[in-house]
């Protein structure tokens, strides 16, 4: 199972709701039901009833758990409430909701008519759905040094690295972050550190934090030089023109040694709170993901008149791009509005003139590539396959490059208000192999990741180089990607698992690959403040 990328309170309010009652108002009440697979929903939580309103502002809020990877299936059901039983069928029923926590997050505020039963409109009721992420993202930077540290070592100099230990509930203490080891040196100034606050202290700020200094010793019994306590109150005091220090202190040298006065002093030059942009401050934010889609029409496929045919539309099923296109696509809609998505094929010889081409549209328009949703997609790619004649070679480049150019330009707006999302589905070995590496160097310095699914038998192998998971990529000059953007699975590897397996597996790392690119360029979603910067002191 995917870890949540964070829980998500929704706040229910509704307008012009039917009036059920004779003498007075209806006295509304939302159940949130999720669906548990096909037809079956499962109530998982209700607001309070609220006496005589039709257009009632609910206090209890929902909190659910979001999966970024996971096409999540909510039902909002009102009710107009006159009895005390718990079971909502003997209640008048004043409509409902389906839609996807996908669709409410990337709103962050939906409003919609509500339905009832038959699908008609319940009169001019309407509910609306505002989502808030329940997070602490506030960070603490930190930039430390030491001076005078006790030598452990006879040979050479210490060895020196910091422990932070947070105190926990019960008393005791809690490892939360290590320092890097300073080689022979008595005198060091570790690079610059990050830790969340939330790890560091829970966010309180008067919670006991303890430092440990060690001398690192390669067989594991590392030498404590000193320890020493405080809390970020007194931390967050700490700057450049006026550090703030702690002496170090070793317990078993403070007992036995007459006069002891510390073993080194550690300073903290920089103790900054800021906050941290999370997925869902982008998505909220008005951040929109672009999806585009490249297919594989080279010949290895196989004819697509014969069953055979990886392309073989079969009109009793999906083949397996067909199925990629849609378990991928299906998550993704739901964070761009327009639902207008390019997609090319690559590998073909296409009409009129029979070249082969490597980035062709499959609606055959250059000027205009977009497809209506994923549905739009398919039929695209369905009405493309008779067209053209599949060819070869397999190269990835040139559409890597095509969506590239327009990541490309987004990266030069001041805000985070666009990320590529390039889906390639191929069934074999990458010819253009160094010209691909070239151009996900590159890619990798743009708001862009790259989804890599094999379909059929062949080797991969190449494509698990591409992922980057044995070690980072690199160009053929030996360049290495600054970021890890590719994310590959043979479809194979999902034939006995839930139809949603094959999308947690490859979306799981999105989230994360999204913030990593707009955190470390310091860009704010759409709709922030100006004033308010990436990187904000709290």
């Amino acid at each position: 199972m995917a870890d949540c990328v964070t829980k998500v309170e929704l706040i229910i309010s509704c307008e012009n709701l039917l009036d059920k009652d004779v003498t007075s108002k209806s006295d509304p009440l939302c159940a949130l039901l999720i669906n548990a697979g096909g037809n079956q929903w499962v109530e998982i939580d209700r607001t309070e009833r609220i006496q005589n309103c039709l257009a009632p502002k609910f206090a209890k809020k929902f909190l659910i758990d979001y999966y970024f990877e996971q096409v999540q299936k909510l039902k909002f059901g009102v009710y107009d409430i006159d009895n005390k039983t718990i079971d909502l069928s003997d209640d008048d029923f004043l409509g409902e909701l389906e839609c996807t926590l996908g669709q409410i997050v990337s709103s962050r505020k939906l409003t919609r008519p509500l339905l009832l039963k038959n699908k008609r409109p319940a009169g001019r009721g309407t509910i609306t759905i505002y989502a808030e992420e329940v997070k602490d993202n506030r960070v603490v930077n930190f930039e430390a040094q030491a001076r005078k540290l006790d030598n452990k070592d006879f040979f050479g100099k210490s060895d020196p690295y910091l422990e932070f230990h947070k105190q926990t509930d019960d008393g005791k203490w809690k490892m939360v972050h290590r320092t890097e080891v300073i080689k022979n040196n008595l005198n060091p100034s570790w690079k610059p550190f990050q830790i969340p606050l939330r790890s560091l202290c829970n966010g309180d700020f008067q919670r006991s934090i303890k430092v440990d200094c060690y001398d690192y010793d390669n067989d594991g019994s590392h030498d404590l030089i000193g320890i020493f306590e405080t809390n970020m109150n007194k931390l967050q005091d700490a700057s450049y023109s006026s550090p703030m220090e702690f002496e170090c202190i070793n317990p078993k040298k403070k007992q036995k040694k007459r006069g002891y006065k510390n073993s080194g002093i550690v300073s903290f030059k920089l103790c900054k709170v800021v906050k941290e942009y999370s997925f869902l401050d982008y998505i909220m934010g008005g951040c929109q993901l672009s999806f585009t889609v490249g297919i594989d029409f080279t010949g290895s496929n196989g004819d697509p008149r014969t069953p055979t045919s990886l392309h073989y539309l079969n009109p009793n099923g999906y083949n397996e791009y067909q199925m990629a296109i849609w378990q991928i696509g299906i998550i993704i809609q739901d964070y761009d509005t327009d639902k207008l998505f390019p997609a090319f094929g690559f590998g073909a010889q296409i009409p009129p003139t029979w070249q082969v081409s490597h980035e062709f549209p499959l609606n055959f328009n250059p000027q205009n590539p977009l497809c209506g949703g994923v549905q739009g997609i398919i039929d695209a790619y369905c009405n493309c396959l008779p067209q053209v004649k599949l060819y070869g070679p397999t190269n990835f480049s040139p559409i890597i490059n095509h969506v590239g150019r327009f990541a490309a330009a987004v990266a030069q707006q001041p805000k985070a208000s666009e990320y590529y999302v390039l889906l390639i589905i191929t069934d074999g070995v990458i010819t253009d192999l160094d010209d691909t590496r070239q151009a996900i160097v590159n890619a990798a310095k743009l708001p862009m990741s790259i989804i890599i699914i094999g379909v059929g038998g062949a080797d991969f192998t190449a494509m698990e180089f591409l992922d980057g998971d044995d070690g980072v990529l690199r160009s053929p000059t030996g360049e290495p990607a600054i970021r890890d953007i590719v994310q590959f699975v043979p479809f194979r590897k999902f034939h006995n698992a839930p139809k949603e397996a094959l999308a947690q597996s490859v979306l799981a790392e999105l989230p994360q690959q999204v913030v990593c690119y707009f955190n470390t360029r310091k860009l704010q979603p759409p709709n922030e403040p100006p004033s308010q910067l990436s990187e904000r002191p709290i």
